[in-house]
C-alpha cells in the first residue's frame, strides 16, 4: 500500500457511530478515546469526533437527475463488492437518500452509486466501477 486516505468528521453520538460504522458497515475499530474513534473503511482511516450539532448535510447539487448531498464522503469499490454492500445495507434496513443505481449509463464515467446518512446525518456515497481504471475517464 502506497497511501491511505484519512478523513475526520463530526458526529453527535460516539456509541451510535460505533454501532453504525462498526456494525452496519463492518468497519474494524482502531484506536479510540472518549471523544473520538478510528475506523478502517476498506483500508482507509476515518475518524469520528464527537462534535454535537456540527454534522450533517449543508447543501445539495443536481447531478444526473439526483440532488447529491454536500458534503459527503465514501469509497469507490469494484462493482461486485458495491452490489454486495448495497444488498447488505438493504437487508440491514438502511434508508437511502439515493437508492443504488447506475449513473452516467453508457458514458465513460458509468458507475454504480448509492447515498445514505449515518446516525448524525453525515452523507456517504459508495460507488462501484466495473473497471477501477475508469474512475477518472472523460
Amino acid at each position: 500500500m502506497t497511501s491511505v486516505f484519512h478523513l475526520a468528521f463530526p458526529v453527535n453520538d460516539i456509541e451510535a457511530a460505533r454501532e453504525f460504522y462498526g456494525g452496519v458497515l463492518g468497519c474494524p475499530e482502531g484506536r479510540s478515546a472518549e471523544r473520538w474513534v478510528d475506523f478502517d473503511l476498506y483500508g482507509h482511516q476515518i475518524v469520528v469526533h464527537l462534535a454535537e450539532n456540527a454534522a450533517g448535510v449543508k447543501a445539495s447539487n443536481h447531478v444526473d437527475a439526483d440532488d447529491v448531498p454536500v458534503p459527503h464522503f465514501g469509497i469507490v469499490l469494484q462493482m461486485e463488492a458495491w452490489k454486495d454492500l448495497a444488498e447488505s445495507l438493504k437487508t440491514k434496513g438502511v434508508k437511502f437518500i439515493i437508492e443504488p443505481k447506475v449513473r452516467f449509463a453508457g458514458e465513460p464515467g458509468e458507475h454504480g452509486t448509492m447515498f445514505f446518512l449515518d446516525p448524525s446525518g453525515n452523507a456517504l456515497e459508495f460507488k462501484g466501477f466495473n473497471d477501477l481504471s475508469r474512475v477518472f475517464a472523460k
